[in-house]
């Protein structure tokens, strides 16, 4: 057995970035939308099996490149969980969610 799986934690602003990306899709393809979903899950599941396979990033942070779409899943890998602070746009800049997850 390997170490216990740590707990997902996804920001409401990062669940609210999938979402925007998904309507984004979903304007231009009803099929991209949905791929770009089955991308988007198939990432999280990836990141909390491995969390820290995924090059560090940033100011704390992993990321997880989707397959097929150009996404970042932005992520910190703390003791007892993975929170997802963003799903980014490749080409955006971080500054957007930067100071999302203070404590």
């Amino acid at each position: 057995m390997g170490m216990p799986q740590r707990l997902l934690e996804i920001l409401a602003e990062a669940a609210a970035d999938a979402r925007e990306a998904e309507l984004w899709y979903e304007e231009h393809s009803a099929q991209a939308a949905t791929d770009f979903v089955i991308q988007l899950k198939r990432g999280i599941k990836k990141v909390v099996e491995a969390p820290l396979r995924w090059p560090k990033h940033k100011y704390g942070t992993r990321r997880y490149r989707l397959d097929k779409f150009p996404y970042l899943i932005v992520y910190r890998v703390h003791s007892d969980r993975i929170r997802v602070m963003a799903f980014q746009h490749a080409r955006r800049r971080e500054s957007f969610w930067r100071h999302r997850g203070k404590q």
